[in-house]
């Protein structure tokens, strides 16, 4: 740790209030890892929907400010405070998460749990590594669910989106028959490009009896519902009974809307979805194993496409055009450094 500099630039959060007025570049000490912790030298952090819940102080983790943001990013592993894993680490190049307390990636240097890092191949780009662990970790755990639950027929909403678009694809991969809910009518060719047999608009004024029609003749049983507000009620209309809703997300920004007797005569379900509850199940060594699985599909089934690479500097330009183009891909956020894979 003698060779590391003694302050970096970082994206700093001082109000929750979004990024447009909370969010500020200033130069902070370079921190020190502790015991099973290790500090990573990043190269590329996105902006993730959940990211921008978190600016706002909505997401399932509220941190004490300041602090700085970003909750995934690739980078290499330059110094460990003790242990097994952060001694195996040492000198790897991985995918690494913000623990839960303390900052997060939008900065030169973070330091993290080693158990929140997966080592990278060698073939995965600091790109492709820099957006593993929300997107595809969290398609990849949803489909695990499907599968284990023996759902053969799946309705994915909010379907064009780049976490829906993985989802789509990975089902695919698994023999699933995937049914697409998109919000535009745009959307619906882009995933006719994709091959997705079955695409529904919302902006379609039968809508409601589209989806009923498809879930019947498919017997779609579980449902990934990102919208909430009245897509979960709609979603449990359509479906048969004893199905399963699966709540991820809020694109509404409304609560999710449940006629009770869905639930109670058609003995329905709705249940929510968040990767930190998912993950802890399969123990390192099945998180190991299930983030190799995942690499080998980074270039295929679970690519996420990237439309550009800014500084921390820029961060602002970053989110406009994020926001303003979701579908577009990921904007990532570097410390200026080359990306190499």
């Amino acid at each position: 740790m003698n060779n590391l500099p003694t302050t970096m630039q970082a994206l700093e959060l001082q109000d929750y209030t979004g990024w447009r007025n909370g969010l500020n570049l200033v130069e902070r000490p370079v921190p020190r890892p502790g015991p099973g912790q290790v500090l990573v030298k990043i190269a590329a952090s996105p902006i993730n929907p959940s990211d921008i819940v978190f600016l706002k102080g909505r997401y399932g983790v509220k941190k004490e400010l300041p602090i700085v943001p970003g909750l995934e990013a690739s980078g290499t592993v330059v110094a460990g405070g003790g242990g097994l894993m952060a001694r195996f680490l040492q000198g790897r190049r991985v995918a690494c998460a913000a623990d839960n307390q303390g900052d997060g990636t939008w900065a030169e240097y973070m330091v993290t749990s080693a158990q929140n890092c997966m080592p990278l191949l060698n073939s995965v780009s600091a790109e492709q590594g820099a957006t593993m662990l929300v997107n595809p970790l969290s398609a990849w755990g949803m489909i695990d669910l499907a599968r284990r639950n023996r759902h053969r027929a799946v309705v994915n909403t909010a379907a064009a989106g780049a976490l829906g678009q993985m989802l789509f694809r990975l089902g695919q991969h698994f023999g699933l028959t995937m049914v697409n809910v998109v919000r535009r009518p745009e959307q619906v060719e882009l995933l006719r490009e994709l091959g997705a047999k079955y695409v529904l608009s919302t902006h379609q004024p039968d809508f409601d009896t589209q989806l009923k029609t498809v879930c019947r003749d498919v017997n779609a049983t579980l449902a990934f519902d990102a919208v909430a507000g009245e897509m979960t009620d709609s979603l449990l209309s359509a479906m048969p009974k004893r199905s399963r809703v699966l709540v991820y997300g809020s694109l509404s920004n409304a609560p999710s809307q449940v006629n009770a007797g869905q639930l109670i005569f058609k003995n329905q379900q709705v249940n929510g979805f968040w990767l930190n509850y998912w993950r802890p199940r399969f123990g390192l060594a099945g998180m190991l194993y299930a983030g190799r699985q995942i690499q080998k599909l980074l270039d295929t089934e679970l690519k996420t496409k990237i439309q550009a690479t800014l500084p921390l500097a820029e961060a602002g330009q970053g989110f406009q055009m994020y926001i303003a183009n979701m579908t577009g891909g990921k904007v990532l956020l570097t410390p200026g450094r080359e990306l190499t894979a």
